[in-house]
């Protein structure tokens, strides 16, 4: 499946297959201009006791809808999706650390990253179509290139370009759970799918923040909260595949 993707921000000059994002000139941890670092922080005062104490919740408090998987076929596309959402989160957190550290491992790591939403698009296409897959990739697609429009921003001290982009990337988020509704909304009811995505970006700008800024332990601690969350996305996902296709898991 291939979908129709975008030029990168940062790679104004890639090679074929390659990105070549601009890279910040010394380490930002050191640089962050005091303006941005008041700004993430009055946002971190506000969402970080949100986004906590809604990660913290049992999943049958916060994904009422999920389904237990219950045949060997429907374990292992439990375990797949998982996998798929796990490397969204984990390939995000080394894009965001190589970054910060001005590494050169950072266009492959981004590489790795944007075919991981084309992956995640792929899993959808055997029980929605080509078209749904597609579009599903475009927006991931775009949820990650925004995401380094705000890595870029922090490293300029842009505020102006920070709030823009933060305001379409939390505006694409919203754009990835209404698709996913309206595709399921049995099992993802538009209100718990928008309250994930919010939950997932909070926790994702805290990390890249704290990164940033050289706070190591609290961007640890961040990290923790982003996967146990993902994993309970991806479960409502995967529960709600099985749900709404019972059949295709003998």
């Amino acid at each position: 499946m291939t979908a129709n993707r975008r030029p990168l921000p940062f790679a104004p000059t890639p090679a074929p297959g390659q990105l070549e994002p601009t890279l910040p000139s010394r380490r930002l941890g050191t640089v962050l201009p005091l303006v941005l670092v008041a700004l993430l922080s009055a946002f971190l005062t506000w969402t970080l006791p949100r986004a906590g104490a809604e990660a913290a919740q049992p999943i049958a408090l916060t994904h009422s809808h999920a389904v237990v998987p219950r045949t060997p076929a429907q374990q292992a596309f439990h375990d797949e999706m998982r996998k798929l959402w796990e490397d969204h989160v984990t390939w995000t957190r080394l894009a965001i650390v190589a970054f910060a550290d001005e590494s050169a491992s950072f266009p492959a790591t981004a590489t790795r990253l944007l075919q991981n939403q084309a992956d995640i698009g792929d899993a959808i296409v055997p029980f929605y179509g080509t078209a749904a897959g597609n579009r599903l990739t475009a927006l991931l697609h775009d949820h990650i290139t925004i995401a380094v429009e705000l890595l870029h921003a922090a490293k300029a001290g842009d505020t102006a370009s920070f709030a823009d982009a933060k305001d379409r990337w939390y505006a694409n988020a919203n754009d990835i759970a209404d698709f996913l509704a309206k595709a399921n909304p049995r099992f993802w009811p538009d209100s718990v799918m928008r309250d994930d995505m919010r939950v997932h970006l909070d926790q994702t700008l805290a990390e890249a923040a704290h990164e940033l800024g050289g706070d190591y332990t609290a961007s640890v601690a961040d990290y923790e909260a982003v996967h146990a969350h993902i994993l309970q996305m991806a479960d409502m996902l995967s529960g709600g595949i099985i749900g709404a296709f019972p059949g295709s898991f003998h």
